[in-house]
């Protein structure tokens, strides 16, 4: 067969042909990465061209644990480099996308995750450090603090930073950092019920991942900042926070037709289509953002009001320190699944 019968010019359509799919591809004959990996926060799949992420801790809200940005880098790195997927998509199993960090191990329990995907002890990370820079009685290290912090902000920004596109489907709630995680992909779509906001700048947090305002603008961005109320999926929607909201039994099929759809394109389509749309949302400053708040979600921690917050969670219980914080703002029945 002569070279120009081989040529992709003689099949119809043949851009659309996958990088491992053409006769002539650098990866025939090459076996698949490894599929064996598995995660204690989520689990990664495979199928269709499409990279699935999803969080697994459905009996606890999909809380973000110490594991929660290193697991979910590890796995958007693997989608990244496999020369099948043209998107990937994370979502969480159970009632809701991820309701923020597992504060019964960070307000209640001093810091301690437990065993983990790597061991922190005599690290900054070291939970005994951690403990003892948050207490209310001793000296407040904020560079200790930052480096926990800032290196959470690094794992979930492994959704703007991949090269290929990130989807965050949303159902139930996202709330708290959990938005630090969706905010960072390139497309949300939610279920129109869908809880979405940040009630921990009421006392004790700052969102660390600073994106509001570069999906929102600072006006609603301080809207939701300001008081610390949240958004229905829908009005994600109307206010551009969201690609598109659908009614909840209708999430998988509106997300599955997007995601095929992107899937569809040629994956250096795809990365240089990002690439120059996320250079002028980088020429906004995103890094300098998510630094300063991240300080600021430190301070936050260490105020009169915040060891207030953080001693009542400790003696009262998490959930009862939340419902006196969201009770006057009329919303704690619904900010109750919040971590």
């Amino acid at each position: 067969m002569s070279d120009f019968e081989n040529h992709s010019g003689t099949r119809p359509a043949a851009w659309y042909e996958g990088l491992t799919e053409a006769p002539d591809s650098p990866w025939a004959d090459r076996t698949p990465p490894p599929a064996d990996i598995s995660y204690r926060t989520l689990t990664y799949e495979v199928t269709d061209r499409i990279a699935r992420i999803t969080f697994n801790r459905p009996e606890h809200g999909n809380a973000i644990t110490a594991d929660t940005p290193i697991e979910l880098a590890h796995a958007v790195e693997r989608a990244d480099l496999d020369p099948r997927v043209h998107v990937m998509v994370v979502s969480g199993r159970g009632k809701g996308f991820c309701g923020g960090y597992d504060l019964s191990i960070f307000a209640e329990s001093s810091f301690d995750p437990g065993a983990g995907a790597s061991s922190p002890t005599g690290t900054v990370l070291d939970p005994v450090v951690q403990a003892r820079n948050h207490n209310p009685w001793g000296t407040w290290d904020p560079m200790v603090d930052y480096a926990m912090m800032s290196r959470f902000n690094r794992g979930f920004a492994s959704l703007l930073h991949a090269n290929k596109p990130t989807v965050a489907k949303l159902h139930g709630f996202a709330v708290a950092g959990g938005t630090d995680i969706a905010l960072y992909a390139d497309q949300i779509i939610c279920a129109d019920d869908t809880k979405i906001g940040y009630p921990p700048t009421r006392v004790w947090g700052i969102p660390a991942a600073g994106m509001w305002a570069h999906r929102l603008g600072d006006q609603r961005a301080k809207r939701l900042l300001f008081t610390g109320d949240c958004l229905s999926g829908k009005q994600a929607e109307e206010w551009g926070l969201a690609v598109e909201s659908t009614p909840a039994d209708e999430l998988d099929e509106r997300t599955e037709a997007l995601l095929e759809r992107i899937a569809r394109m040629p994956i250096n389509q795809l990365v240089m289509a990002k690439l120059a749309l996320n250079s002028a949302l980088l020429a906004q400053g995103v890094a300098n953002s998510g630094m300063i708040s991240t300080v600021f979600d430190g301070i936050s921690r260490h105020t009169r009001e915040g060891y207030a917050f953080q001693l009542r969670s400790a003696t009262a219980g998490f959930r009862e320190a939340v419902r006196e914080r969201d009770e006057p703002y009329g919303d704690w029945k619904r900010a109750q699944f919040e971590k």
